[in-house]
């Protein structure tokens, strides 16, 4: 995504940008999953399968989400230790 497209994130509140950054995950974890695991649009719903695999990949990028966040957390608090 062109970042001239967003604005000036910076002058945006720390809510609004935790918000943006909450509905951007959820973006990438729709068209990640909807492409891995979608084989056909003929039926109008999706079948068992499909809604498994969803499913799946769905915890694994929270899972990893959530991961990535706690490491930078750690290290964050390790940096801002004095030696």
């Amino acid at each position: 995504m062109d970042k001239s497209m967003l604005g000036d994130l910076d002058a945006l509140p720390e809510e609004d940008k935790l918000r943006m950054s909450s509905m951007i995950d959820q973006l990438q974890i729709r068209d990640r999953c909807f492409t891995d695991c979608v084989d056909t649009f003929r039926p109008k719903t999706l079948d068992k399968q499909e809604e498994t695999c969803i499913r799946r990949c769905a915890e694994k990028f929270l899972k990893h989400s959530m991961r990535v966040g706690i490491r930078f957390s750690e290290l964050n608090q390790g940096s801002a230790m004095p030696d």
